[in-house]
């Protein structure tokens, strides 16, 4: 999540013991998690030896059958670069022997029907609609080809700066202070979204490739099929869709995931105050923060317009009108806050919103590790202060087969529209448990959640209100989950909560300005799982309290938001920092460790202390007023690609290392960064 969308309101007013009140009883009496392959080891098949033949006797000759092939329960690659100094330039640094290539900026132009980017800010609703939007977040690369030089790049983008997308920023009335240019409207709400773009490597640099059938947008605009248990319910009906099977739009897309059948998966984080309410707020949008009051951008200023198309406006006003549903858009919230399935590979699809897996303010999506004949599990946060941890089990079975389906969204459709959804709840000593949330889970006063919310539909739309009854663990800011692809073990981001005045095990520091990364294993049942406390951020110099992993100037970091483990064993940590703490020192980087390497005498996983925290190095520094957010790896692991969102001043070329110089002004452009080694070896090591 962005600093510049935050919502520092707490829709959280359960009772809940906070997570704080738990790590600080679990930290006097630590315990590590379980090391091994845990629940998710994907399990080999055993070979079966022959029966001799060609005897003359009788007698039953035993076959021998070789030992089970254990898969490793650690990564061999180890970090091959010297942790680099912290960095407070318009400009990207790297380590030396790497170069930074700027790939696919804003206004990147898809195909034919979009005019190149002007630096004035001039280009129209249907050139934005047309290219690259704005404020690159989470993306992921699926490869075309087996040589992983051509692939197709899949980039969220959480947010607008109005100020850079037009000349002179939005247009205003100055008597009616209200939105005057229909054109700077549609060009925002197409600025969001998420691009879907071709790229090649040729002669060592990665191209967009201009024009491919698979360059596409969604946008705050497009139509979306409704999947699971809230489709074609009574809260999915407006003027728009009368069944309750389609939403238009998806917005504020922050972190991501994929699956594995080749599918994209985008997550809908700070939604709610794209919508206001004059009227009534339903519990549940209540709870999620649909606000009373104006819109974020103003959208519905343009409402009745006579250019309006099919209330393209009005629906961002969700206010009950007289007539019911089919003739406003009281329901349309409740099209919002899930995660969504894109399948890259076919252009001629429609995306899906899965609503099984929650509604609420996603920050990613990541499945654990896969055993074939053993349901599904995808982990997601609600980054929110005091907000929970969600994992989703499917009731279908892992089938290996599915991996190479053709028919991906009917896949999803297997996978993601029928399981069930549950919250965690972190409990002292290293143990918690999973909470369903389903129509027959007992809530906190002995009353089911059917008997609270109603349905399982109703229980979905309103998933943090029937989080808060089931008495889960408020968290520092959930954000996005990786899980190592060695231990199984899942690793959570907690960027911070500069409001906590209660400690819990999970959420141990009060004002937790730095936050931290926490980890579980799942347990022997669904509903138990194993966890500690990987590390913590903080300054150098911070206090024995405050810096409790040991970091030194190298490492030092704050606010931990995005994540992805590659599949070599390396996890990568990218901050999204408001600190003055660490931000006097260093804009926001990305950082690298291989936690399944951190044992200890007995093969325990250890956590980054002092002692091992060198293990943590700063690979990458964004330039001055971004953030790095967004994790992609080429198949051969030369090619890692990170997004820089809202910078300051920059780029200001295609070398993203390139200072931009003293006293030019640019037009910033969030963009994707392809980060190589000069001598085109592995990235990393």
């Amino acid at each position: 999540m962005s600093k510049a969308t935050f919502d520092p309101n707490c829709y959280n007013k359960s009772d809940n013991t906070p997570f704080a009140t738990v790590l600080e009883k679990h930290l006097s009496r630590r315990s590590f998690v379980k090391s091994g392959l845990g629940l998710g080891a994907m399990t080999a098949f055993a070979g079966v030896g022959l029966v001799g033949c060609g005897s003359d006797s009788a007698e039953v000759v035993t076959p021998t059958v070789p030992p089970t092939p254990t898969p490793p329960t650690k990564a061999s690659v180890k970090l091959g670069f010297d942790s680099i100094k912290g960095s407070l330039t318009d400009s990207v640094v790297v380590p030396n022997g790497y170069r930074a290539q700027v790939l696919a900026p804003w206004g990147t132009p898809l195909n034919d029907k979009a005019a190149p980017w002007r630096d004035d800010g001039s280009n129209s609703a249907d050139d934005q609609a047309n290219a690259v939007g704005q404020n690159h977040d989470g993306m992921h690369l699926f490869p075309l080809n087996e040589a992983g030089d051509d692939a197709l790049l899949c980039i969220n983008h959480e947010y607008i700066e109005p100020d850079a997308l037009h000349p002179s920023g939005p247009t205003y009335d100055e008597t009616t202070g209200l939105r005057t240019l229909i054109d700077e409207v549609r060009k925002e709400i197409n600025a969001h979204g998420v691009t879907v773009v071709r790229i090649k490597r040729v002669s060592g640099e990665w191209q967009v490739v201009h024009n491919d059938e698979h360059n596409r947008r969604f946008t705050g605009a497009t139509v979306f099929d409704m999947a699971g248990p809230v489709a074609y319910s009574d809260y999915l009906v407006t003027a728009f869709s009368a069944d309750g099977s389609q939403a238009r739009g998806t917005l504020n897309n922050c972190g991501n995931g994929y699956t594995p059948w080749g599918t994209y998966l985008t997550c809908e984080e700070n939604w709610p105050d794209y919508f206001m309410n004059n009227g009534a707020l339903s519990a549940a949008d209540a709870r999620i923060g649909v606000p009373a009051k104006a819109t974020r951008y103003d959208w519905d200023h343009m409402a009745g317009n006579s250019e309006e198309r099919a209330d393209e406006f009005r629906r961002f006003d969700v206010t009950p009108g007289a007539l019911g549903a089919l003739y406003d858009y009281r329901n349309e919230a409740n099209g919002h806050g899930y995660i969504v399935e894109i399948d890259p590979y076919n252009p001629r699809t429609r995306g899906v919103k899965r609503t099984a897996l929650g509604r609420f303010r996603h920050e990613g999506c990541t499945f654990g590790k896969l055993e074939a004949g053993k349901p599904l599990v995808f982990y997601s946060g609600h980054d929110s202060r005091f907000e929970y941890l969600y994992k989703f089990v499917s009731n279908a079975v892992w089938d290996e087969a599915d991996a190479k389906s053709s028919n991906r969204i009917a896949t999803g459709d297997k996978y993601m529209n029928e399981g069930t959804l549950y919250v965690a709840r972190f409990d002292e000593g290293g143990k918690g448990e999973w909470l369903p949330l389903t129509e027959d889970a007992v809530a906190k006063d002995g009353k089911t959640l059917g008997e609270h919310l109603g349905s399982l539909a109703a229980i979905i739309v309103n998933t943090a209100g029937a989080a808060d009854l089931m008495g889960a663990t408020p968290m520092d800011r959930p954000e996005w989950c990786a899980v190592d692809p060695f231990t199984g073990s899942v690793y959570l981001t907690l960027t911070n909560n500069s409001k906590r005045t209660e400690a819990n095990p999970a959420n141990p520091r009060l004002k937790n300005n730095f936050g931290h990364i926490i980890r579980w294993d799942e347990g022997d049942k669904p509903t138990e799982f194993s966890w500690d406390i990987f590390v913590f951020g903080s300054p150098a110099n911070g206090n024995a309290e405050t810096n409790l992993s040991g970091l030194a100037e190298l490492n030092q970091f704050a606010s931990p938001d995005g994540l992805s483990f590659d599949k070599r064993g390396i996890l990568w940590v990218q901050t999204d920092n408001g600190a003055k703490e660490v931000t006097s020192y260093t804009n926001d980087q990305m950082l690298a460790v291989v936690p399944s390497t951190l044992l200890d005498a007995n093969g325990k996983q250890l956590p980054l202390r002092e002692g091992n925290q060198m293990e943590l190095r700063r690979f990458f520094v964004g330039p001055n007023g971004c953030e790095v957010t967004g994790f992609a790896i080429s198949e051969d692991y030369t090619s890692v690609f990170a997004n820089i969102q809202h910078p300051d001043n920059w780029p200001y070329s295609a070398d993203a290392s390139a200072e931009t110089p003293s006293g030019t002004k640019l037009r910033p452009r969030a963009a994707t960064v392809v980060i190589s080694r000069i001598d085109g070896k592995e990235v990393g090591v």
